[in-house]
């Protein structure tokens, strides 16, 4: 149960929304915090998830009842209380928490906190865009973005902490994704190699974590006044980088999970002030409200940002920013304000923010119907040659590399290896495998991107068949007849993949990545 809130917590709390306001927040605080998890929609549509999703939750009155809907995200779905959620028992799965069932570990959905969602949902991304996520650890809005761009453009996905980075690299891995780079630098550092470059920029900064309290009693215990401040420094900080790296024309999101006026008014307006936001033509962009959803205010701010000359008209705008509080909505706390240039048009007020639209269906977002060009892979890389001949996607063999021994497909946008030069890469593109005496070893990564479809040699395995939780164990499995031909297979359910297992004589070797096993 949370601690109870600071006192000039609840002050600053009462002062901008009231004592009923207050007292229902209080309320919800005892509650238990909302768990969402969003579709991976390059695997499949939010329909198609619904079918094979084993979960189920009961209603007030005991009636079991499907997964429900997030309003403000179109592929997220509320989680209820996890000690009611359980699988069938026809499909013969023993783990049945999301965190530990078999579609998680074919990448079909990311756990996330409704919330959360958001950000994401709410930056235009089109196909072919250049995209950056400045703060992405660990990669649930990253994810998100990759959805978007259906496999084609650039979202390079940068941490600051090479740490917290490898969960990211984990995440946009096990979706599926081959067009990411992923770094771990500083907005400084960033900003002098891409200056105007990315059509979409989303900044989830770090914050004083208000919006968490639900989650964890310590964001009570450690909050002040001070770290607020704080906060806000280094958010304008992050803030003014990235709007360095953003193309004219451009959009922004700024989000946070805190309520603080200083770390979200006061830094959107902080931001529009900023000259080279006004060179830009930046303003404030509608995120369209979904219920629940409280509008940005700038009669919160105790006092305008330091050296701002902000028009009264453009601090009107602040109603375009969204505000989401757990005692009004099923989420936590959050923060979201849209930038974007140019004059605002009547059709760019859309009347709900659950408007996002997938394109072409999930099996075509990879060009896996047209073979590789074989002859010129045999030519450079022999030793992918026999593995890539069970392949059937549409890959561009000029855009592979090969650096000391590891086998990568480089995303496909123009002058990446140039500008990226000088910068901590921690993943450029796709890690296709190491190539080592002569032998090609697959990448768990390649493996995530392939299905029965796109890959001659597969076990696909019903959620009903016992080698599914046997494979994701670690064990060898046997082999019941003619499923595979000897050698490397991808070991899929329902047509997810898992990942790699070599055949031999009626068995197959285990090769799914140690750190990808369930426990």
């Amino acid at each position: 149960m949370p601690k109870s809130l600071p006192e000039n917590f609840r002050i600053r709390f009462r002062n901008m929304l009231g004592d009923e306001e207050l007292a229902k927040y209080e309320e919800c605080l005892q509650l238990p915090m909302e768990h969402g998890l969003r579709v991976n929609t390059l695997r499949m549509t939010p329909e198609e998830f619904r079918k094979i999703a084993p979960w189920k939750h009961l209603s007030k009155t005991g009636e079991e009842m499907g997964l429900s809907p997030v309003p403000w995200c179109k592929s997220g779905f509320y989680l209820d209380d996890h000690s009611r959620v359980k699988a069938e028992p026809d499909q013969g799965v023993s783990a049945a928490a999301p965190s530990r069932h078999p579609l998680y570990y074919a990448g079909a959905y990311y756990l996330q906190e409704p919330s959360a969602m958001l950000p994401a949902a709410a930056l235009p991304v089109s196909p072919g865009d250049r995209v950056l996520d400045l703060c992405a650890a660990p990669g649930g809005k990253s994810t998100a973005l990759a959805e978007k761009l259906r496999g084609r453009g650039l979202l390079v996905s940068n941490d600051i902490s090479a740490s917290r980075a490898k969960a990211l690299i984990k995440n946009l891995e096990l979706f599926g994704v081959e067009n990411a780079v992923v770094t771990a630098e500083t907005p400084k550092r960033l900003a002098s190699h891409f200056p105007d470059y990315f059509d979409k920029i989303l900044i989830d900064a770090p914050c004083s974590g208000e919006g968490m309290f639900r989650k964890t009693s310590a964001m009570i215990t450690d909050w002040t006044e001070e770290k607020t401040r704080e906060y806000a420094l280094l958010q304008r900080e992050i803030a003014g980088y990235a709007i360095r790296m953003l193309k004219p024309g451009g959009m922004l999101l700024y989000s946070t999970c805190t309520y603080a006026p200083e770390e979200d008014e006061g830094t959107v307006l902080y931001l529009l002030n900023l000259p080279e936001a006004k060179e830009k033509g930046l303003r404030l962009k509608p995120i369209p409200a979904s219920p629940g959803f409280l509008p940005g205010n700038a009669g919160w701010l105790k006092e305008a940002p330091d050296d701002t000359s902000i028009l009264l008209n453009e601090a009107d705008l602040l109603h375009y920013t969204m505000h989401l509080y757990p005692h009004r909505l099923r989420g936590e706390g959050h923060f979201a304000a849209l930038f974007g240039s140019g004059p605002l048009a009547e059709d760019e007020i859309p009347q709900d923010v659950n408007t996002e639209s997938y394109g072409e269906s999930a099996e075509d977002c990879g060009n896996i119907r047209k073979p590789m060009d074989i002859s010129s892979i045999r030519k450079k890389y022999q030793e992918f040659y026999e593995f890539a001949s069970m392949i059937r996607k549409d890959w561009d063999i000029s855009r592979m590399k090969l650096s000391q021994g590891y086998l990568s497909l480089l995303p496909d946008a123009v002058g990446t290896e140039r500008e990226l030069a000088g910068l901590r890469v921690l993943r450029s593109g796709l890690f296709l495998g190491e190539i080592r005496k002569n032998r090609f070893e697959p990448s768990q990564a390649l493996a995530m991107t392939l299905t029965p479809e796109s890959f001659s040699n597969t076990l696909n395995l019903s959620l009903g068949d016992d080698r599914v939780l046997r494979y994701l164990k670690g064990e060898t499995l046997e082999i019941r007849g003619p499923e595979v031909q000897d050698g490397w297979a991808l070991v899929a359910v329902e047509g997810l993949p898992l990942g790699f297992g070599k055949a031999k004589c009626g068995s197959m070797k285990n090769k799914l990545l140690p750190g990808w096993r369930m426990n």
